[in-house]
Protein backbone atom coordinates (compact mmCIF):
# COMPACT_ATOMS: atom_id res chain seq x y z
CA UNK A 1 0.00 0.00 0.00
CA UNK A 2 1.32 3.73 -0.95
CA UNK A 3 2.45 5.42 2.43
CA UNK A 4 1.95 8.44 1.25
CA UNK A 5 -1.43 10.16 0.93
CA UNK A 6 -3.41 13.22 -0.28
CA UNK A 7 -6.50 14.29 -1.65
CA UNK A 8 -7.13 17.11 -4.14
CA UNK A 9 -10.48 17.48 -5.14
CA UNK A 10 -12.30 17.94 -8.31
CA UNK A 11 -16.05 19.68 -7.51
CA UNK A 12 -18.80 17.96 -7.73
CA UNK A 13 -16.74 14.52 -8.05
CA UNK A 14 -17.95 11.69 -5.85
CA UNK A 15 -17.21 8.07 -5.37
CA UNK A 16 -20.59 7.07 -7.75
CA UNK A 17 -19.70 7.57 -10.91
CA UNK A 18 -22.88 9.44 -11.57
CA UNK A 19 -22.08 12.33 -8.58
CA UNK A 20 -19.58 13.83 -11.11
CA UNK A 21 -22.17 16.60 -12.56
CA UNK A 22 -25.92 15.21 -11.93
CA UNK A 23 -26.87 17.81 -9.45
CA UNK A 24 -29.19 20.55 -8.83
CA UNK A 25 -26.98 22.81 -10.86
CA UNK A 26 -27.98 20.73 -13.99
CA UNK A 27 -31.49 20.89 -13.37
CA UNK A 28 -31.37 24.80 -13.37
CA UNK A 29 -29.05 25.01 -15.85
CA UNK A 30 -31.71 22.95 -18.53
CA UNK A 31 -34.98 24.16 -16.77
CA UNK A 32 -34.22 27.94 -17.66
CA UNK A 33 -34.61 28.47 -21.11
CA UNK A 34 -35.27 32.38 -22.99
CA UNK A 35 -37.52 33.89 -25.97
CA UNK A 36 -36.66 33.10 -29.10
CA UNK A 37 -38.28 32.89 -32.82
CA UNK A 38 -37.83 35.20 -35.54
CA UNK A 39 -36.69 38.85 -35.17
CA UNK A 40 -40.21 39.91 -34.62
CA UNK A 41 -40.83 37.65 -31.97
CA UNK A 42 -37.51 39.36 -30.33
CA UNK A 43 -37.47 42.85 -31.42
CA UNK A 44 -40.91 43.14 -29.32
CA UNK A 45 -39.23 41.25 -25.97
CA UNK A 46 -40.91 37.87 -26.72
CA UNK A 47 -44.17 39.05 -25.66
CA UNK A 48 -45.95 37.05 -28.64
CA UNK A 49 -48.34 34.57 -26.59
CA UNK A 50 -51.59 36.71 -28.01
CA UNK A 51 -50.03 38.21 -30.74
CA UNK A 52 -49.79 35.26 -33.10
CA UNK A 53 -49.43 35.01 -37.19
CA UNK A 54 -45.65 34.36 -36.19
CA UNK A 55 -43.52 31.71 -36.59
CA UNK A 56 -42.66 32.69 -32.76
CA UNK A 57 -46.35 31.43 -31.96
CA UNK A 58 -45.04 27.95 -32.19
CA UNK A 59 -42.72 28.20 -28.84
CA UNK A 60 -45.15 30.88 -26.99
CA UNK A 61 -48.70 29.56 -28.06
CA UNK A 62 -49.78 27.82 -30.15
CA UNK A 63 -52.93 29.58 -31.18
CA UNK A 64 -51.09 32.30 -32.69
CA UNK A 65 -51.04 30.02 -35.68
CA UNK A 66 -54.67 30.62 -36.63
CA UNK A 67 -54.78 34.01 -36.99
CA UNK A 68 -52.12 33.07 -39.75
CA UNK A 69 -54.27 34.38 -43.39
CA UNK A 70 -51.29 33.51 -45.84
CA UNK A 71 -48.35 31.05 -45.12
CA UNK A 72 -45.09 31.63 -44.07
CA UNK A 73 -41.36 30.74 -44.36
CA UNK A 74 -38.48 32.60 -43.15
CA UNK A 75 -34.83 31.88 -41.45
CA UNK A 76 -33.58 33.82 -38.38
CA UNK A 77 -29.79 33.63 -38.30
CA UNK A 78 -27.84 35.79 -35.65
CA UNK A 79 -24.60 36.98 -34.17
CA UNK A 80 -23.79 36.97 -30.23
CA UNK A 81 -21.11 38.27 -28.31
CA UNK A 82 -21.15 38.04 -24.51
CA UNK A 83 -18.66 39.87 -22.24
CA UNK A 84 -18.19 38.58 -18.56
CA UNK A 85 -17.18 40.36 -15.83
CA UNK A 86 -15.76 38.15 -12.78
CA UNK A 87 -15.12 39.80 -9.56
CA UNK A 88 -12.98 38.29 -6.80
CA UNK A 89 -12.06 40.29 -3.94
CA UNK A 90 -11.13 43.75 -5.09
CA UNK A 91 -9.89 42.28 -8.59
CA UNK A 92 -12.15 42.06 -11.67
CA UNK A 93 -11.07 40.50 -14.64
CA UNK A 94 -13.25 40.98 -18.34
CA UNK A 95 -13.73 38.58 -20.82
CA UNK A 96 -15.65 37.80 -24.42
CA UNK A 97 -16.80 35.39 -26.45
CA UNK A 98 -18.67 35.28 -29.59
CA UNK A 99 -21.12 32.95 -31.76
CA UNK A 100 -23.15 32.52 -34.60
CA UNK A 101 -26.17 31.09 -34.07
CA UNK A 102 -29.22 29.90 -36.06
CA UNK A 103 -32.30 31.89 -34.10
CA UNK A 104 -35.49 30.47 -36.18
CA UNK A 105 -36.02 28.53 -39.17
CA UNK A 106 -39.74 28.18 -39.60
CA UNK A 107 -42.58 27.25 -42.13
CA UNK A 108 -46.13 27.61 -42.10
CA UNK A 109 -48.92 26.05 -44.20
CA UNK A 110 -52.46 28.03 -43.99
CA UNK A 111 -55.69 26.92 -45.69
CA UNK A 112 -58.26 29.72 -45.19
CA UNK A 113 -61.95 30.02 -46.30
CA UNK A 114 -62.55 32.92 -48.58
CA UNK A 115 -65.29 35.10 -47.82
CA UNK A 116 -67.60 34.01 -49.80
CA UNK A 117 -67.26 30.32 -48.51
CA UNK A 118 -69.30 30.74 -45.46
CA UNK A 119 -70.28 26.36 -45.12
CA UNK A 120 -68.29 26.01 -41.89
CA UNK A 121 -67.32 28.28 -38.16
CA UNK A 122 -63.74 27.29 -38.58
CA UNK A 123 -62.68 30.19 -41.08
CA UNK A 124 -58.63 28.90 -41.18
CA UNK A 125 -56.33 26.48 -39.94
CA UNK A 126 -52.16 26.40 -40.24
CA UNK A 127 -49.83 23.91 -39.72
CA UNK A 128 -46.42 24.90 -38.86
CA UNK A 129 -42.48 23.02 -38.09
CA UNK A 130 -40.35 25.34 -36.39
CA UNK A 131 -36.33 25.23 -35.45
CA UNK A 132 -36.20 27.49 -32.70
CA UNK A 133 -32.82 28.43 -30.28
CA UNK A 134 -33.89 28.01 -26.18
CA UNK A 135 -30.58 28.59 -25.02
CA UNK A 136 -26.86 30.02 -25.80
CA UNK A 137 -24.48 28.28 -23.49
CA UNK A 138 -21.54 30.27 -25.17
CA UNK A 139 -19.68 31.78 -22.61
CA UNK A 140 -16.21 32.33 -20.89
CA UNK A 141 -14.92 33.91 -17.45
CA UNK A 142 -11.89 34.13 -15.83
CA UNK A 143 -10.80 35.44 -12.13
CA UNK A 144 -7.87 35.78 -9.68
CA UNK A 145 -8.09 35.57 -6.10
CA UNK A 146 -5.81 36.07 -3.12
CA UNK A 147 -7.56 33.81 0.08
CA UNK A 148 -6.01 32.32 3.58
CA UNK A 149 -4.89 28.72 3.99
CA UNK A 150 -8.13 27.79 5.87
CA UNK A 151 -10.42 29.46 2.76
CA UNK A 152 -8.43 27.15 0.30
CA UNK A 153 -8.59 24.27 -2.00
CA UNK A 154 -6.78 22.21 0.57
CA UNK A 155 -9.21 23.06 3.43
CA UNK A 156 -11.33 21.15 1.02
CA UNK A 157 -9.00 18.40 1.09
CA UNK A 158 -9.14 17.99 4.16
CA UNK A 159 -12.44 17.12 4.41
CA UNK A 160 -12.57 14.35 2.38
CA UNK A 161 -15.85 13.26 1.15
CA UNK A 162 -14.95 9.33 0.85
CA UNK A 163 -13.50 6.98 3.54
CA UNK A 164 -9.96 5.99 4.31
CA UNK A 165 -10.06 2.25 2.52
CA UNK A 166 -11.92 4.12 -0.34
CA UNK A 167 -9.23 6.38 -1.32
CA UNK A 168 -6.47 3.30 -0.56
CA UNK A 169 -8.60 1.07 -2.91
CA UNK A 170 -9.01 3.68 -5.87
CA UNK A 171 -4.98 3.76 -5.69
CA UNK A 172 -4.61 -0.34 -5.26
CA UNK A 173 -7.06 -0.07 -8.36
CA UNK A 174 -5.51 2.31 -10.29
CA UNK A 175 -8.29 4.38 -11.11
CA UNK A 176 -9.07 7.64 -9.08
CA UNK A 177 -12.88 8.20 -9.06
CA UNK A 178 -12.77 10.85 -6.65
CA UNK A 179 -11.75 14.18 -5.67
CA UNK A 180 -10.04 12.79 -2.72
CA UNK A 181 -8.25 9.88 -4.36
CA UNK A 182 -7.07 12.22 -7.56
CA UNK A 183 -5.33 14.78 -4.25
CA UNK A 184 -3.60 11.08 -2.62
CA UNK A 185 -2.51 10.42 -6.18
CA UNK A 186 -0.76 14.22 -6.86
CA UNK A 187 1.00 13.89 -3.63
CA UNK A 188 -1.17 17.03 -2.04
CA UNK A 189 -2.55 14.85 1.29
CA UNK A 190 -1.21 12.46 3.29
CA UNK A 191 -3.31 9.96 5.90
CA UNK A 192 -0.98 10.07 9.26
CA UNK A 193 -1.42 8.05 12.59
CA UNK A 194 -3.26 10.28 15.00
CA UNK A 195 -1.49 9.94 18.58
CA UNK A 196 -4.95 10.58 20.13
CA UNK A 197 -6.82 7.77 18.07
CA UNK A 198 -4.14 5.61 17.13
CA UNK A 199 -6.46 6.02 13.81
CA UNK A 200 -5.60 7.53 10.54
CA UNK A 201 -6.50 11.49 9.53
CA UNK A 202 -5.77 12.97 6.84
CA UNK A 203 -3.36 15.81 6.86
CA UNK A 204 -2.21 18.07 3.72
CA UNK A 205 1.02 19.97 3.20
CA UNK A 206 1.71 22.75 5.31
CA UNK A 207 1.36 26.14 3.47
CA UNK A 208 2.60 29.70 4.95
CA UNK A 209 1.19 32.99 3.88
CA UNK A 210 -1.52 33.97 1.10
CA UNK A 211 -2.64 31.37 -1.49
CA UNK A 212 -2.78 32.36 -5.27
CA UNK A 213 -5.82 31.11 -7.20
CA UNK A 214 -7.25 31.77 -10.73
CA UNK A 215 -9.55 29.77 -12.84
CA UNK A 216 -10.96 30.14 -16.26
CA UNK A 217 -14.30 28.36 -17.11
CA UNK A 218 -15.31 28.13 -20.69
CA UNK A 219 -19.00 26.33 -21.76
CA UNK A 220 -20.35 26.03 -25.69
CA UNK A 221 -23.44 24.32 -26.96
CA UNK A 222 -27.29 25.48 -26.60
CA UNK A 223 -30.46 23.98 -26.81
CA UNK A 224 -32.84 23.65 -29.59
CA UNK A 225 -36.04 23.20 -30.27
CA UNK A 226 -37.76 21.13 -33.33
CA UNK A 227 -41.74 22.08 -33.27
CA UNK A 228 -44.37 21.19 -34.90
CA UNK A 229 -47.83 22.59 -34.17
CA UNK A 230 -51.40 23.27 -35.02
CA UNK A 231 -53.65 26.22 -35.07
CA UNK A 232 -57.23 27.07 -36.02
CA UNK A 233 -59.39 30.14 -36.10
CA UNK A 234 -63.36 29.56 -34.65
CA UNK A 235 -65.27 32.68 -36.00
CA UNK A 236 -62.10 34.51 -36.19
CA UNK A 237 -63.08 35.22 -32.84
CA UNK A 238 -61.57 32.02 -30.34
CA UNK A 239 -58.11 30.51 -31.70
CA UNK A 240 -56.58 27.12 -30.13
CA UNK A 241 -53.46 25.62 -31.27
CA UNK A 242 -51.27 22.71 -30.00
CA UNK A 243 -47.69 21.63 -30.35
CA UNK A 244 -45.34 19.25 -29.86
CA UNK A 245 -41.47 19.99 -29.25
CA UNK A 246 -38.53 18.19 -29.50
CA UNK A 247 -35.51 19.56 -27.19
CA UNK A 248 -31.70 18.74 -28.47
CA UNK A 249 -29.39 19.75 -25.98
CA UNK A 250 -25.57 19.71 -26.03
CA UNK A 251 -23.56 21.61 -23.39
CA UNK A 252 -19.83 21.65 -22.86
CA UNK A 253 -17.56 22.89 -19.72
CA UNK A 254 -13.75 23.18 -19.48
CA UNK A 255 -12.76 24.10 -16.24
CA UNK A 256 -9.10 24.86 -14.98
CA UNK A 257 -8.19 25.98 -11.42
CA UNK A 258 -5.07 26.92 -10.03
CA UNK A 259 -3.43 27.67 -6.66
CA UNK A 260 0.06 28.98 -5.79
CA UNK A 261 2.02 29.40 -3.42
CA UNK A 262 6.08 31.17 -3.50
CA UNK A 263 7.15 30.57 0.33
CA UNK A 264 10.02 29.02 0.11
CA UNK A 265 10.03 27.51 3.00
CA UNK A 266 7.27 25.08 1.97
CA UNK A 267 7.83 22.01 -0.90
CA UNK A 268 4.16 23.10 -2.35
CA UNK A 269 4.87 25.40 -5.62
CA UNK A 270 1.38 25.40 -7.33
CA UNK A 271 -1.45 22.38 -8.77
CA UNK A 272 -3.87 22.27 -11.96
CA UNK A 273 -7.29 21.10 -11.39
CA UNK A 274 -8.96 20.29 -14.77
CA UNK A 275 -12.60 19.39 -15.10
CA UNK A 276 -14.34 18.57 -18.37
CA UNK A 277 -17.75 17.86 -18.67
CA UNK A 278 -19.93 17.27 -21.91
CA UNK A 279 -23.97 16.62 -21.90
CA UNK A 280 -25.66 15.91 -24.72
CA UNK A 281 -29.48 14.68 -25.13
CA UNK A 282 -33.31 15.56 -26.16
CA UNK A 283 -36.42 15.33 -24.60
CA UNK A 284 -40.09 16.00 -25.76
CA UNK A 285 -42.79 18.82 -23.82
CA UNK A 286 -46.62 19.71 -25.47
CA UNK A 287 -48.02 22.85 -25.61
CA UNK A 288 -51.34 23.78 -26.23
CA UNK A 289 -53.01 27.51 -26.12
CA UNK A 290 -55.73 29.93 -26.87
CA UNK A 291 -56.00 33.09 -27.94
CA UNK A 292 -60.02 35.00 -27.58
CA UNK A 293 -60.50 38.17 -29.50
CA UNK A 294 -63.49 39.91 -27.30
CA UNK A 295 -62.95 42.88 -29.68
CA UNK A 296 -61.11 44.31 -33.05
CA UNK A 297 -58.81 46.46 -30.79
CA UNK A 298 -57.60 43.31 -28.31
CA UNK A 299 -57.11 39.81 -27.53
CA UNK A 300 -56.13 37.80 -24.99
CA UNK A 301 -54.25 34.47 -24.32
CA UNK A 302 -53.32 31.46 -22.09
CA UNK A 303 -50.66 28.38 -23.15
CA UNK A 304 -49.59 25.97 -21.00
CA UNK A 305 -46.54 23.30 -21.19
CA UNK A 306 -45.68 20.20 -19.72
CA UNK A 307 -42.46 19.63 -18.33
CA UNK A 308 -39.54 18.18 -20.91
CA UNK A 309 -39.13 15.06 -20.30
CA UNK A 310 -34.99 14.95 -21.33
CA UNK A 311 -32.68 11.56 -21.38
CA UNK A 312 -28.99 12.93 -20.72
CA UNK A 313 -25.66 11.46 -21.28
CA UNK A 314 -22.92 13.11 -19.38
CA UNK A 315 -18.89 12.13 -20.60
CA UNK A 316 -16.58 13.76 -18.43
CA UNK A 317 -13.04 13.47 -17.03
CA UNK A 318 -10.91 15.14 -14.19
CA UNK A 319 -7.08 15.53 -13.37
CA UNK A 320 -4.43 17.11 -11.27
CA UNK A 321 -1.04 18.14 -11.96
CA UNK A 322 0.70 19.07 -9.01
CA UNK A 323 4.66 21.02 -8.19
CA UNK A 324 7.06 20.78 -5.35
CA UNK A 325 10.22 23.17 -5.35
CA UNK A 326 11.86 19.53 -3.05
CA UNK A 327 10.08 16.42 -2.24
CA UNK A 328 6.55 17.01 -0.79
CA UNK A 329 7.22 14.14 1.99
CA UNK A 330 10.42 12.23 2.93
CA UNK A 331 11.14 9.37 0.35
CA UNK A 332 8.71 10.72 -1.57
CA UNK A 333 11.28 11.05 -4.64
CA UNK A 334 8.98 13.06 -6.82
CA UNK A 335 8.93 16.99 -7.79
CA UNK A 336 5.68 17.03 -9.78
CA UNK A 337 2.36 14.74 -10.62
CA UNK A 338 -0.14 14.04 -12.62
CA UNK A 339 -3.15 12.38 -11.76
CA UNK A 340 -6.54 11.57 -13.73
CA UNK A 341 -9.64 10.06 -13.52
CA UNK A 342 -10.80 7.42 -16.60
CA UNK A 343 -13.02 8.89 -19.13
CA UNK A 344 -16.63 8.32 -17.34
CA UNK A 345 -19.86 8.42 -18.93
CA UNK A 346 -23.42 8.52 -16.92
CA UNK A 347 -26.74 8.06 -18.27
CA UNK A 348 -30.05 9.90 -16.35
CA UNK A 349 -33.07 11.35 -16.99
CA UNK A 350 -34.50 15.55 -16.35
CA UNK A 351 -37.82 16.39 -16.36
CA UNK A 352 -37.80 20.25 -16.15
CA UNK A 353 -40.71 22.18 -14.45
CA UNK A 354 -44.25 22.97 -16.25
CA UNK A 355 -45.14 26.40 -17.48
CA UNK A 356 -47.90 28.54 -17.54
CA UNK A 357 -48.38 31.86 -19.69
CA UNK A 358 -50.81 34.71 -19.64
CA UNK A 359 -50.49 37.01 -22.30
CA UNK A 360 -52.93 40.29 -23.79
CA UNK A 361 -52.42 42.06 -27.19
CA UNK A 362 -54.13 45.99 -27.41
CA UNK A 363 -53.99 46.96 -31.35
CA UNK A 364 -53.87 51.09 -31.93
CA UNK A 365 -55.80 50.49 -35.11
CA UNK A 366 -53.63 49.94 -38.10
CA UNK A 367 -50.72 51.97 -36.35
CA UNK A 368 -49.07 50.26 -33.05
CA UNK A 369 -50.01 47.46 -30.83
CA UNK A 370 -48.79 47.10 -27.30
CA UNK A 371 -48.34 43.40 -25.55
CA UNK A 372 -47.45 41.58 -22.56
CA UNK A 373 -46.67 38.34 -20.97
CA UNK A 374 -46.38 36.66 -17.99
CA UNK A 375 -45.21 33.26 -17.35
CA UNK A 376 -45.37 31.14 -14.37
CA UNK A 377 -42.48 28.34 -13.92
CA UNK A 378 -41.82 26.41 -10.26
CA UNK A 379 -38.03 25.74 -10.63
CA UNK A 380 -38.50 23.52 -7.36
CA UNK A 381 -40.10 20.76 -9.49
CA UNK A 382 -37.27 19.85 -11.40
CA UNK A 383 -36.49 15.90 -11.34
CA UNK A 384 -33.19 13.87 -11.74
CA UNK A 385 -33.84 9.96 -11.98
CA UNK A 386 -31.93 7.67 -13.35
CA UNK A 387 -31.87 6.16 -16.81
CA UNK A 388 -34.60 4.01 -16.00
CA UNK A 389 -37.01 6.22 -13.94
CA UNK A 390 -35.73 5.28 -11.11
CA UNK A 391 -35.37 8.65 -8.94
CA UNK A 392 -36.29 7.73 -5.34
CA UNK A 393 -33.11 5.59 -4.73
CA UNK A 394 -30.46 7.02 -7.40
CA UNK A 395 -31.12 11.01 -7.01
CA UNK A 396 -32.76 11.46 -3.64
CA UNK A 397 -30.16 13.64 -2.28
CA UNK A 398 -30.32 15.71 -5.40
CA UNK A 399 -33.66 16.16 -5.90
CA UNK A 400 -34.11 17.63 -2.15
CA UNK A 401 -31.10 19.76 -2.98
CA UNK A 402 -33.79 21.31 -5.86
CA UNK A 403 -36.43 21.55 -3.44
CA UNK A 404 -34.26 23.52 -0.83
CA UNK A 405 -32.54 25.97 -2.86
CA UNK A 406 -35.18 26.13 -5.86
CA UNK A 407 -38.56 28.42 -5.83
CA UNK A 408 -41.17 30.37 -7.93
CA UNK A 409 -40.12 32.81 -10.43
CA UNK A 410 -42.55 34.76 -12.55
CA UNK A 411 -41.48 36.15 -16.27
CA UNK A 412 -42.09 39.33 -17.78
CA UNK A 413 -42.31 40.29 -21.59
CA UNK A 414 -43.36 43.29 -22.94
CA UNK A 415 -43.36 44.88 -26.09
CA UNK A 416 -44.20 47.59 -28.79
CA UNK A 417 -44.56 47.74 -32.68
CA UNK A 418 -45.09 51.23 -34.58
CA UNK A 419 -46.46 50.75 -38.29
CA UNK A 420 -45.30 53.36 -40.77
CA UNK A 421 -46.44 52.46 -44.18
CA UNK A 422 -43.93 49.31 -45.04
CA UNK A 423 -41.54 49.93 -42.22
CA UNK A 424 -42.05 48.27 -38.67
CA UNK A 425 -40.03 49.84 -35.27
CA UNK A 426 -40.07 47.47 -32.39
CA UNK A 427 -38.92 48.20 -29.07
CA UNK A 428 -39.47 45.46 -25.69
CA UNK A 429 -38.19 44.27 -22.13
CA UNK A 430 -37.94 41.12 -20.51
CA UNK A 431 -37.61 40.37 -16.88
CA UNK A 432 -36.95 36.52 -15.61
CA UNK A 433 -37.56 36.06 -12.15
CA UNK A 434 -34.34 34.55 -9.91
CA UNK A 435 -35.48 30.85 -9.51
CA UNK A 436 -33.67 30.77 -5.93
CA UNK A 437 -35.43 30.66 -2.57
CA UNK A 438 -32.47 32.42 -1.01
CA UNK A 439 -32.58 36.43 -1.36
CA UNK A 440 -28.54 36.27 -0.77
CA UNK A 441 -27.92 37.42 -4.35
CA UNK A 442 -29.48 38.55 -7.27
CA UNK A 443 -29.86 36.53 -9.94
CA UNK A 444 -33.09 37.60 -12.03
CA UNK A 445 -31.96 37.98 -16.01
CA UNK A 446 -33.08 41.67 -17.55
CA UNK A 447 -33.52 41.47 -22.04
CA UNK A 448 -33.57 44.95 -23.90
CA UNK A 449 -34.73 44.57 -27.10
CA UNK A 450 -35.49 46.49 -30.41
CA UNK A 451 -36.17 46.23 -33.78
CA UNK A 452 -36.93 47.03 -37.29
CA UNK A 453 -38.91 45.92 -40.38
CA UNK A 454 -39.71 46.24 -43.61
CA UNK A 455 -42.69 44.59 -45.18
CA UNK A 456 -43.34 44.48 -49.21
CA UNK A 457 -45.88 42.27 -50.66
CA UNK A 458 -44.61 38.90 -49.89
CA UNK A 459 -41.52 39.73 -48.68
CA UNK A 460 -40.24 41.20 -45.23
CA UNK A 461 -37.09 41.26 -43.67
CA UNK A 462 -36.69 42.00 -40.21
CA UNK A 463 -33.75 43.14 -37.94
CA UNK A 464 -33.83 43.29 -33.85
CA UNK A 465 -30.98 43.72 -30.98
CA UNK A 466 -31.32 41.53 -27.71
CA UNK A 467 -28.98 42.83 -24.84
CA UNK A 468 -28.81 40.34 -21.84
CA UNK A 469 -28.24 41.14 -18.47
CA UNK A 470 -27.64 38.63 -15.44
CA UNK A 471 -25.57 38.02 -12.59
CA UNK A 472 -24.76 34.59 -11.29
CA UNK A 473 -22.25 33.24 -8.65
CA UNK A 474 -19.71 29.93 -8.53
CA UNK A 475 -17.04 28.57 -6.22
CA UNK A 476 -14.42 26.37 -7.44
CA UNK A 477 -14.94 23.75 -4.45
CA UNK A 478 -17.13 23.65 -1.46
CA UNK A 479 -15.90 24.04 2.08
CA UNK A 480 -18.19 22.50 4.98
CA UNK A 481 -18.02 25.39 7.10
CA UNK A 482 -19.05 27.65 3.84
CA UNK A 483 -16.33 29.76 3.82
CA UNK A 484 -14.90 28.78 0.47
CA UNK A 485 -14.52 32.38 -1.90
CA UNK A 486 -17.77 32.88 -3.82
CA UNK A 487 -16.86 34.55 -7.06
CA UNK A 488 -19.67 36.70 -8.97
CA UNK A 489 -20.15 37.22 -12.66
CA UNK A 490 -21.84 39.62 -14.63
CA UNK A 491 -22.48 38.61 -18.14
CA UNK A 492 -23.65 40.99 -20.93
CA UNK A 493 -25.21 39.19 -23.93
CA UNK A 494 -26.07 40.71 -27.35
CA UNK A 495 -27.46 39.12 -30.13
CA UNK A 496 -28.45 40.58 -33.44
CA UNK A 497 -30.87 38.56 -35.24
CA UNK A 498 -32.01 39.11 -38.83
CA UNK A 499 -35.33 37.83 -40.48
CA UNK A 500 -36.11 37.16 -44.14
CA UNK A 501 -39.07 35.93 -44.95
CA UNK A 502 -42.00 35.46 -47.78
CA UNK A 503 -45.66 35.23 -47.60
CA UNK A 504 -47.17 32.78 -50.23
Amino acid sequence: MKNLKYGLGLALMGLASHAFAQNEADALRFSRIQFGGPARALGIGGATSAVGANLGSLVSNPAGLGLYVKSDASITPGFGQLSTKAQAGGSSISDQRSSLILNNLGIAFTNRLTDDDNSSEWRSGTFAFGITRLNDFNSRYQYRNTTTDDRSFFQRLREPRVSYDDIDQEYQDNAYTSLDGLAYGAYLTNFYRSRLTGGDSLGTLRRIGNINQEETVQTSGGQTQFDFGYGASYQDKLYIGGAIGIVSTRYKETRDFKETESDPNTPFTDLLRRNTLETKGTGVNFRLGVIYRPADYMRFGLSVQTPTFSKLTDSYTASIQSNFSREPYTGAGVTSAFENTQPGEYTYQLTTPFRATGGAVFLLGKYAFLSGDVEYVNYSQARLSGADGDGASVFSVENEAISDSYGKALNYRAGIEGRFEVFRVRAGYARYGDPFKTAAFDRAQNFYTAGLGFAQRNFYLDVAGVYNTSDSYTSAYTIDSGRQPVIGVKGDRFVTSVTVGVNF
